[in-house]
């Protein structure tokens, strides 16, 4: 007999449960602050680690995170209103008070909206490799966002990224251990052997190999110094293979 307190996406059970209404939160984040920038304790009324998740989807690895980890905080944003509301709805259903939900990019989220050195961790997972040339310019991944997202993290705070996509896997290698102390994983994450997200979870299906990675802001790097050194970088330019397309339509 099925439980209907557990959602599958692919086969793969969804993390957290789904509550009685009267146990359910209120995870949406409907708007930035008029001046100045994001203040963490006002926002989830206690002193306690930051993760953001950027272009989050549906939540699940951010909801996955707030599950299983209650002591850290965490805001999901994404530029589709669409896959917002579904990871609203399902953060809202599991209770979950450490968690929030918005629809923003996330080079203007850390640029106009983070305080420099206040988030634990930045999680970037699939980013979007925008397959037609004219459209390259929008790839997230620049050597100028890595250094927003070294600005951001405090002092030994990490950066995990994950793509399926070989050219981007490809620039990334040669890009972020510029800014971080980076390693690349081998191998699934242990707390989601079927994918923290759902892009990965059809990945695997399709058997597609997965890069994977996490890294420590580089120590004694300053916000000056990693502009610089990201001028000097080259943009995301690679061949996305068009091959690839589908899949993203389906995820």
């Amino acid at each position: 007999m099925n439980d209907p307190s557990v959602e599958r996406e692919f086969g793969v059970p969804f993390p957290g449960k789904v509550l009685p209404p009267d146990k359910w939160a209120q995870t949406a984040l409907k708007a930035m602050p008029a001046e100045g920038r994001l203040n963490w304790r006002e926002l989830f009324g206690r002193d306690a680690p930051v993760v953001l998740d950027l272009g989050c989807g549906n939540g699940r690895s951010t909801i996955l995170s707030a599950v299983s980890r209650p002591t850290h905080d965490h805001l999901g944003t994404d530029i589709l209103p669409v896959v917002i509301r579904y990871a609203r709805k399902r953060g809202n259903q599991r209770g979950l008070t450490n968690l929030r939900f918005a629809v923003l990019g996330a080079h203007e989220l850390l640029e106009k909206f983070v305080e420099p050195g206040s988030v634990a961790e930045i999680h970037v997972y699939h980013p979007q490799p925008y397959y037609d040339p004219a459209q390259v310019h929008r790839r997230l991944i620049t050597p100028t966002f890595l250094a927003l997202v070294h600005r951001c993290l405090i002092p030994g705070g990490e950066f995990v990224v994950q793509t399926d996509n070989p050219g981007y896997a490809k620039y990334l290698r040669q890009v972020v251990p510029v800014f971080f102390e980076f390693h690349e994983r081998i191998g699934k994450w242990p707390d989601a052997p079927k994918g923290r997200t759902r892009r990965e979870i059809l990945a695997l299906k399709k058997k597609l190999p997965i890069f994977r990675g996490r890294g420590t802001a580089m120590p004694n790097l300053t916000e000056e110094n990693a502009l610089r050194l990201a001028e000097a970088l080259p943009p995301p330019t690679f061949d996305a293979d068009r091959r690839l397309r589908d899949l993203d339509r389906l995820a």
